[in-house]
């Protein structure tokens, strides 16, 4: 997902080319993304604009999208880089987190790295994919009664012991906070389906806790925030470019800035111009190349 300082007239009006397939969106997450991202970069950077790279994805942290820049002969810092993972460390900095109190993570990696980096104690994460409950007459789970937060992502080591923990520490634990880094109903694993994504996880924990999570991720205002604040702009100078209407476009009307959508991911022009969607965006494209066809214009 990609956050562009721009002003709008920097923006492409609804475009008139072919609306692409779906084997071709597909393809164009894997073929056309280098040489797109490439020129779109350069484009932006001489532009005298600031691109950052927003995901709810956070099975990785800043420095592991970094690598995964470099795959793709990017060079992106990770200053660059706001991942889901990352807001969940942010946010409990922002908070003054006690440094004492535990935080357990129903996630991946990502949130642990970010966690790590950011001087906080965890537990739980992969490591509890493989433990399990044997239920025997009487028997008691305990848990940490030093955990102060409960950060839930997507899982891919997903299970009932995790959401048993998880549910005591929030239950039990005076002040537990129940933190989540998207509530996405689902994701692309695959080319072939969706797959459940972290918001079945969320909700896992939130039927048996009936607590509702803060979310830190897409769309809520969180990371948009954060970013007006460390770069020192208004969300009015800010144009949210990405390919979901539930999470990109409504994370920028959420922050009050300005939604470019483009058809080459998972939201097609038909499910835009569906009389069931609710959710508009200020410009819509077929893709991120597009912007290489663009002028100035005076505002």
């Amino acid at each position: 997902m990609l956050l562009a300082r721009a002003s709008p007239a920097f923006l492409p009006s609804t475009s008139s080319s072919p609306t692409p397939s779906s084997q071709s969106r597909r393809q164009s997450w894997r073929t056309q993304r280098r040489l797109s991202t490439l020129s779109r970069r350069s484009y932006s950077t001489a532009m005298g604009k600031r691109l950052v790279f927003v995901t709810n994805n956070s099975t990785k942290s800043r420095k592991q999208y970094g690598k995964k820049f470099e795959t793709l002969g990017l060079s992106v810092n990770e200053e660059e880089i706001f991942a889901s993972s990352f807001a969940a460390a942010a946010y409990l900095q922002s908070i003054d987190f006690p440094k004492d109190k535990k935080v357990y993570v129903i996630g991946e990696e990502g949130i642990l790295k970010e966690l790590e980096l950011a001087g906080f104690q965890y537990l739980g994460g992969p490591t509890d994919g493989d433990k399990k409950i044997e239920l025997k007459p009487g028997f008691y789970m305990e848990h940490d009664k030093d955990v102060g937060a409960v950060v839930v992502g997507f899982d891919r080591y997903f299970n009932y012991y995790k959401v048993q923990y998880g549910t005591l520490c929030i239950r039990e634990n005076p002040g537990c906070l129940f933190i989540a880094t998207n509530r996405d109903a689902v994701t692309h694993l695959t080319d072939a389906q969706e797959w459940a994504g972290g918001g079945s996880m969320v909700g896992a924990v939130l039927g048996s806790t009936k607590q509702e999570p803060l979310v830190v991720g897409k769309p809520s205002t969180f990371m948009m925030d954060y970013l007006a604040k460390k770069f020192g702009i208004t969300t009015s100078q800010i144009c949210m470019v990405g390919d979901r209407l539930d999470t990109d476009v409504l994370f920028g009307q959420n922050g009050g800035c300005k939604t470019l959508l483009v058809l080459s991911g998972v939201t097609s022009e038909q499910m835009l111009q569906s009389p069931d969607n609710k959710i508009q965006p200020d410009f819509y494209t077929n893709q991120i190349s597009d912007f290489l066809t663009l002028k100035t214009a005076a505002v």
